[in-house]
């Protein structure tokens, strides 16, 4: 079992920036791969970022240049660097931890509004 909790959301004006953060406890030896989706209302979820343990990362279209994802393997723990917000990245953002065995763990997710 893997356990993941973020941080880092809230309510920032268009312009800024925000830093996700995502620790996972747990069987975290057993993660391959850490990332953050998406899911803003009335739309499907999507993939905003994903890093390998050996920091093989892609990046969904609409963040591409603007957001980073970074790892510490030691702390197991995944960031997520949201620059240039706009409204348009209002959502709930939660993180997954994805096993070598082919399990997908969730977190609860954290609130990103982007607003004046």
């Amino acid at each position: 079992q893997v356990q993941l909790v973020e941080s880092g959301g809230g309510l920032v004006q268009p312009g800024g920036s925000l830093r996700l953060s995502c620790a996972a406890s747990g069987s975290s030896f057993s993660i391959s791969r850490m990332g953050w989706y998406r899911q803003a209302p009335g739309k499907e979820r999507e993939l905003v970022a994903a890093i390998t343990r050996l920091r093989s990362i892609n990046y969904g279209d609409s963040v591409k240049g603007r957001f980073t994802i970074s790892r510490d393997n030691a702390k197991n723990t995944v960031y997520l660097q949201m620059n240039s917000l706009g409204p348009e990245d209002t959502a709930v953002y939660s993180c997954i931890a994805a096993t070598y065995g082919g399990m997908d763990y969730w977190g609860k997710g954290t609130l990103v509004t982007v607003s004046l």
